[in-house]
């Protein structure tokens, strides 16, 4: 009787997973999602090596990036840092999922992207903007927290439509851009923001079509769209966090004069933005 009581105690204890459906995350292929490109074309350990190569470019645009908006995250806020920071991990991710196209590496490529998108919003969203409930930036931020750990567990339950879920993010950002860009006459900020607006929808554009034209770039034998989105979405994404962090920086921190300039010639109006701040002495503030 002991002997039963024993084995009917150790049945009722929920079993871990096993050690094979653990590693099964890790293994090529277990992803649902399969992108246009021809699986194992170029490399017998790579599955999409285009996709998987022209993920480098988060490695060359963000090292940039974050040395050109080193003044102004001094002034504002050192955790603009981790946007570009946190880039670095996306491409690191993406890189593994297209070689790979494991579950894990979807779910790391996507949730490092979600996570992107809330220090985004935690660092940028205008406080005039904000819920009723919500009283300073530090409030708003335990809300971008709490909803992105929500968010997080709730990829799990649907993977497919988590890239989906993300574009959706997009369409608000582009709103709460236009509604600051209402009163906005300076000619260099809105052919910033219409150059964003631009890249953002070449980039989805090529997302898009590859996932639902698939059949017509093969007949094309040109299979690369997907990889054509990294290289597109982060310049937009360049272009559009400068683009905020100007708007920011007048709006929190006037008395530095920020100002628009590009890089690697200023004069060229092409290549990376960035902010210049012609002062920091809060004296000059300017209304």
């Amino acid at each position: 009787m002991e002997r039963a009581a024993v084995d009917a105690f150790w049945r009722g204890i929920p079993s871990f997973p096993s050690f094979d459906k653990m590693a099964g995350v890790f293994a090529y292929e277990s992803s649902e999602v399969d992108w246009c490109e021809d699986n194992y074309k170029h490399s017998e350990n790579v599955v999409e090596y285009f996709n998987t190569m022209s993920s480098f470019i988060f490695f060359v645009i963000s090292p940039i990036m974050l040395y050109l908006l080193h003044p102004y995250a001094k002034e504002r806020n050192l955790a603009v840092h981790l946007v570009w920071i946190m880039m670095v991990f996306v491409g690191l991710f993406s890189m593994y999922f297209h070689m790979t196209l494991s579950f894990m590496g979807q779910m790391l490529d996507e949730l490092s992207i979600l996570w992107v998108l809330a220090l985004c919003y935690s660092l940028w969203f205008p406080r005039r903007h904000f819920p009723s409930f919500i009283k300073d930036r530090k409030s708003f931020c335990h809300m971008v927290l709490i909803i992105t750990v929500i968010s997080t567990l709730s990829s799990f339950v649907k993977p497919t439509a988590n890239a989906y879920a993300l574009n959706c993010f997009a369409i608000h950002i582009l709103y709460s851009l236009f509604v600051e860009l209402r009163s906005c006459t300076d000619e260099r900020v809105l052919r910033l923001a219409w150059a964003s607006i631009g890249l953002w929808v070449l980039a989805i554009s090529c997302w898009i079509s590859d996932r639902i034209g698939c059949s017509f770039w093969q007949k094309l034998d040109f299979c690369y769209m997907h990889g054509i989105w990294h290289i597109l979405i982060v310049v937009a994404t360049a272009y559009a966090s400068t683009l905020v962090a100007y708007l920011d920086a007048s709006l929190e921190i006037p008395y530095s004069l920020p100002d628009l300039q590009y890089w690697p010639r200023n004069n060229w109006s092409i290549g990376l933005p960035y902010i210049v701040l012609k002062s920091t002495t809060k004296t000059q503030k300017r209304c």
